[in-house]
């Protein structure tokens, strides 16, 4: 699918415009479009706030109104807290973007001036709304927060490259293992660790279970080995 724009309506600084390009490129959303932005564009705050998001803010496109803005859109959705009185679907940040990855064509995203939000009029140019699910004794969110929300669930269906995940060792057979537990015992046994007489057996069982949690790969059960054997005959300097 073609990515869906980001629309920042009647944005007020500059640093708040770069974050937000921060938080698309973040997930490979670089289509950003500015409403009327209040101290003009370009502007000099964004760019520092960008953190190297600078593709985004150059390829940014200012309109006049939120209808020119969305007019090769043909899905728009509005994020608010509310619906202000405007009856429309209201999805969370998750449905919508799994919304966007079903439907054919562009979709766009509004976002409100940071201290008032979207205007009624901004909303009624909307088909759904996105709200989400946010603690409702403090629905603020600022703008890149607002931004990153639905970048985030969008990126879920794109193939975004993932951190990078080491293959984990198999467990040493048990006879390591138990190779292991042995040696400890036996330096735990000369050092005199074993005390008083009637807790032994209790002690030796909670240090196997203790011994026997993690799993050990043979490379670990190894080394944990040569610790023991390098207390147990340190070696001169």
């Amino acid at each position: 699918m073609t990515p869906p724009a980001i629309i920042l309506v009647r944005p007020q600084l500059g640093e708040n415009i770069g974050k937000a390009a921060r938080a698309m490129l973040n997930f490979a959303l670089d289509d950003l479009r500015l409403v009327a932005p209040r101290d003009g564009w370009p502007n000099p705050a964004a760019g520092p706030a960008a953190s190297g998001a600078d593709i985004v803010l150059a390829k940014a496109q200012v309109f006049d109104t939120v209808a020119e803005a969305v007019a090769d859109c043909q899905h728009v959705y509005a994020t608010t807290v509310r619906k202000r009185g405007v009856t429309k679907p209201v999805l969370t940040p998750e449905a919508a973007a799994r919304e966007m990855w079903a439907l054919a064509g562009k979709a766009a995203v509004l976002f409100g001036a940071e201290r008032a939000g979207l205007e009624t009029d901004d909303v009624a140019l909307a088909r759904t709304i996105i709200t989400a699910p946010i603690n409702p004794e403090f629905g603020s969110l600022n703008l890149a927060q607002a931004v990153i929300l639905v970048a985030y669930e969008w990126s879920k269906g794109a193939s975004l490259a993932i951190p990078t995940i080491t293959d984990i060792a198999p467990p040493a057979p048990h006879e390591e293992l138990e190779g292991m537990i042995g040696q400890l015992d036996a330096m735990l046994e000369g050092a005199g660790f074993y005390y008083p007489p009637d807790r032994v057996a209790t002690t030796r069982r909670t240090l196997r279970t203790l011994l026997t949690k993690p799993g050990w790969s043979s490379q670990e059960v190894r080394t944990l080995r040569g610790v023991l054997s390098a207390l147990d005959k340190p070696r001169p300097r």
